[in-house]
């Protein structure tokens, strides 16, 4: 049996499509650099095995290659079964694919439909679900109306677009997908998803997305770290009307050094992030934010950071966009501010609502 994937929609709800799991059966490897979301790997060659098998293949012949990893696979695949698929009952459903849905997936599925299991292949395998992927992000427009929030750096603009999602507002947190704060300092311990992995994140959330509804997108660069924003999301960002907070330095600074506690508990790390401003900066002043690390002097050394570096380039960046419907200024960035910000900026965004879905430059369905 094979199972054609029109869209992303069993993939948000498979119980409803008759699915129990998506089993990815690539290695380890290739799983790691993307796979369709919420899917279990249960690689029928380790990454040894497959760059085994491709070596055979380039250096002997096919059918020498096909044997060898014939004989691996049967060896995975009853490891398999007495192993992560010993419990799976009777009535399990799974659609198993590979790279192209071929004989990686075949095999596993195979012994699968042999045993009882209700198992199908998905037809073109991983690729064909990544073209539905690079569609939606590539070749149409985004699908919802979009209002950018934008501010100078450390206006707390990622933790408004959670106390804004708890108000019921759409929102991407495109820092969160990326793993990534969005500047030479932001990223996070971890590291960040590869470019295909991140691509599934958004598909998959703007699958979900009420396009009678605006979405609320942090500023960004078209990159965020090394990931690059998909052309869909940015050429919708670049043109959406924007809401602008603001705060004082001295509460940025102080915003940012608890936001940052990774990095100030990391001497080595801030080091090196401060050490990569020297391209942009005098030797003095990098000496300068250096030492104020070394002392533990973090709200001075963000203070110096946000209003000799960071806010001069949003001020470059800022004057060839839009100018925002309104500007809303904060005392501070405690909770009770952000509240009452939140607070503000969610009755701008419900006045604006029916204005964008009647005639928005970004709205598709205009």
């Amino acid at each position: 049996m094979r199972l054609s994937l029109e869209s992303l929609a069993p993939l948000l709800a498979p119980a409803a499509h008759g699915i129990d799991a998506f089993v990815d059966v690539r290695s380890p490897a290739e799983f790691a650099e993307d796979h369709l979301p919420g899917a279990i790997n249960l690689p029928v060659l380790s990454n040894a095995e497959r760059a085994q098998v491709g070596t055979v293949h380039v250096q002997q012949d096919r059918f020498a290659a096909r044997r060898m990893g014939a004989a691996l696979v049967a060896r995975n695949v009853a490891a398999m079964l007495e192993g992560p698929l010993a419990q799976r009952p009777r009535d399990w459903r799974a659609v198993v694919y590979c790279w192209r849905g071929g004989q990686r997936s075949g095999a596993l599925a195979l012994v699968m439909a042999q045993v009882g299991w209700r198992a199908q292949v998905l037809e073109g395998g991983y690729r064909s679900y990544r073209r539905l992927v690079a569609r939606g992000l590539y070749d149409r427009p985004f699908p919802a109306p979009v209002i950018v929030l934008e501010g100078n750096t450390g206006t707390a603009k990622t933790d408004l677009l959670a106390r804004l999602a708890a108000r019921g507002v759409q929102v991407l947190d495109l820092e969160a997908m990326a793993r990534h704060r969005g500047s030479l300092f932001g990223e996070m311990p971890g590291g960040q998803p590869s470019q295909k992995a991140f691509e599934s994140a958004l598909a998959l959330r703007m699958a979900t997305l009420d396009p009678a509804r605006p979405v609320l997108v942090e500023d960004e660069s078209h990159r965020i770290g090394r990931i690059m924003v998909p052309p869909a999301l940015w050429t919708a960002m670049r043109v959406a009307p924007r809401l602008r907070v603001e705060a004082p330095l001295t509460a940025r600074a102080a915003y940012l050094v608890e936001g940052y506690d990774d990095l100030t508990a990391a001497p080595e790390r801030l080091a090196a992030r401060i050490d990569a401003l020297r391209p942009f900066h005098s030797r003095d002043t990098v000496s300068r934010w250096q030492a104020w690390a070394q002392v533990g002097a973090f709200e001075a050394l963000a203070a110096s950071l946000l209003k000799e570096h960071y806010d001069p380039r949003y001020r470059r960046s800022r004057a060839a966009r839009v100018e925002p419907l309104a500007v809303l200024s904060a005392p501070g960035l405690q909770a009770p501010d952000l509240d009452r910000l939140a607070e503000s900026l969610h009755h701008h965004i419900s006045d604006m609502s029916g204005l964008l879905i009647d005639g928005s430059a970004n709205n598709p369905h205009a």
